[in-house]
């Protein structure tokens, strides 16, 4: 196929290979003119010129594993957000669920209790859940104040 200074490349059956005049009869590096001084220098210059290439490969394949971990650390961080983002949201629904049923609790606290009849008028029995009235309403104080941290939380997380 080609001359090179410190051998011959030849193609075959079985593929490309290299025959050095090292390994060659002298009648045929004779023919070839070969020098043992430029083949020594060439093959030299390949070797440092292969060296080099290794060298870049090896670069290249460092920068690459940088950006994948750069890439995996963005990932992360952008997974991380979403999950608390929707573990906040979560708990913003749970609190609002949470209001809803302190509302109605609250709101039945606050009705008369049972009607009796006594004579012609109509009366009605204490409730007993208006007890409850007091807790109930600062158990809401609570999750009130707690559904509006989340809500700022929610909102600077989406941010």
């Amino acid at each position: 196929m080609r001359v090179e200074p410190d051998g011959i490349v030849v193609k075959t059956r079985s593929g490309v290979t290299k025959v050095y005049f090292s390994e060659l009869p002298k009648d045929v590096q004779e023919r070839f003119q070969y020098d043992s001084e430029k083949a020594a220098s060439y093959s030299a210059e390949q070797a440092t010129n292969y060296a080099a290439y290794q060298k870049q490969q090896e670069e290249t394949r460092r920068q690459q594993a940088d950006a994948d971990a750069k890439n995996k650390e963005i990932l992360a961080k952008q997974q991380a957000a979403t999950d608390r983002t929707q573990a906040l949201q979560a708990r913003y629904n749970q609190l609002q669920k949470q209001e809803e049923d302190l509302l109605l609790q609250i709101g039945e606290a606050k009705q008369p209790g049972p009607e009796y009849r006594h004579g012609k008028s109509v009366l009605h029995h204490p409730n007993p859940q208006k007890s409850q009235l007091p807790i109930l309403q600062s158990h809401l104080s609570d999750v009130r104040r707690e559904k509006s941290e989340v809500r700022k939380q929610l909102e600077k997380a989406q941010r």
